[in-house]
């Protein structure tokens, strides 16, 4: 058998947050002591740091739920599964429509993910592997999510990151990262020109949810050489479709 890795400290958090969730009400520490098998004094110490994270709340009686937090992240992990049930038939009409291969992402810390694509049925195509993984800045989307924050988090990144370059196109450079912020703020769509890879540019757009938020990014991959400008119409329609059925509406 592997070797089993654990913090003890997040097992035990995780058994409280298991208790709590088999009663339909607000449970007390006495019960949650019975339930884990943790002393008292230990239990009351992780769920007082939960209650300050917010992922348990404790009612005018002293007894414990499930926190709100629980719900928001909850309900991030079914709008990523949402996205990408409902993404894929749209990705694959936009792939046949330009004969390019189309990409989802979303945005985890200081990259992008690749979490879906759809690859056309030609010997030279651009592949991204899902679960393949892209520094923010050298990618469409991810230039834009950046932008999208505004320069202060154009600023933080840079200065998390010193901005690698990985090609000789690559934005390296804090002037420049804020530079084009402002103009794919505006525009609401951003090019890669060969940043990440030589040979290979990207138009990519954002994707929103029903309360705004942006929740994935859209992107086209082709050879350099036969890249074209017309498609970002097309992009923009298709990420505008599947923000719609996701909920999302300008008004």
């Amino acid at each position: 058998m592997p070797e089993k890795h654990t913090i003890q400290v997040i097992d035990r958090m995780s058994s409280l947050l298991d208790a709590v969730a088999r009663y339909p009400e607000p449970v007390s520490l006495k019960v949650l002591t019975a339930e884990t098998g943790l002393h008292s004094s230990t239990a009351f110490r992780i769920l007082d740091s939960m209650l300050a994270n917010g992922f348990i709340e404790r009612d005018p009686a002293g007894k414990y739920q499930l926190g709100r937090k629980l719900l928001r992240l909850g309900s991030r992990v079914s709008a990523q599964s949402d996205v990408r049930h409902i993404a894929q038939p749209v990705m694959e009409h936009l792939r046949d429509e330009l004969g390019e291969s189309i990409n989802l992402t979303i945005r985890e810390g200081d990259e992008v993910v690749y979490i879906e694509k759809a690859t056309p049925n030609r010997m030279m195509h651009v592949q991204q592997l899902v679960g393949s993984r892209a520094p923010l800045h050298v990618t469409a989307v991810g230039k834009l999510m950046l932008a999208m924050g505004g320069d202060e988090e154009c600023r933080a990144y840079a200065e998390r990151t010193n901005l690698p370059a990985y090609t000789r196109n690559t934005i390296n450079n804090l002037p420049g990262l804020l530079q084009q912020a402002q103009q794919l703020r505006e525009q609401g769509y951003a090019y890669d020109d060969e940043e990440a890879e030589i040979g290979v540019g990207c138009i990519g757009t954002l994707i929103f949810d029903a309360n705004g938020n942006i929740i994935a990014g859209l992107s086209i991959s082709a050879p350099i050489e036969r890249r074209q400008s017309e498609w970002v119409n097309n992009l923009l329609v298709a990420a505008q479709q599947i923000s719609e059925q996701l909920g999302y509406s300008v008004n």
